[in-house]
């Protein structure tokens, strides 16, 4: 499938967070709804306008988007769904780590399809947390360029 990834502008801010919503509700469901919605004011207050965020276009429409906080946190990725297995999600995460030497970010364990995801991408588990909030554990992944060498 043949798309184009360019820099998000501030006129799709409604389509990423409609896309994050989604997505999001759709891939935990060991979650409560309502936490996402509760939550979907700090995404879009805080957490995008902090980061970096790319979109994936297909036909000109939205298909997916990263998001990069710091230069090295990967805050979101997300596709939507008619788009799963279609390579927007690959396409997406090889254009970050084009540009990145190192990368984290942090997964629910029971996301299994993006935990497996995140392992054939090269990121490796580095924690095992609690989150108090939804009850469900998170997994922190760290991923690096392959010649980057660690003391």
């Amino acid at each position: 499938m043949q798309g184009v990834i360019r820099n998000a502008v501030p006129a799709e801010l409604e389509s990423l967070m409609s896309l994050w919503l989604e997505s999001t509700i759709r891939a935990h469901p060991f979650v409560a709804t309502d936490y996402w919605q509760q939550s979907a004011q700090l995404v879009r207050e805080s957490y995008l306008p902090r980061a970096i965020t790319w979109v994936y276009l297909h036909n000109g429409q939205i298909a997916g988007f990263i998001s990069v906080l710091e230069e090295r946190f990967i805050g979101a990725l997300f596709v939507e769904h008619h788009y799963h297995g279609k390579g927007v999600g690959q396409a997406l995460m090889d254009f970050v780590q084009q540009r990145h030497r190192w990368l984290s970010l942090e997964v629910y364990e029971q996301n299994l399809r993006a935990c497996r995801f995140y392992r054939k991408q090269g990121f490796q588990e580095a924690q095992r947390l609690f989150n108090q909030e939804t009850q469900a554990y998170t997994l922190i992944m760290n991923w690096a360029a392959a010649d980057i060498r660690y003391p």
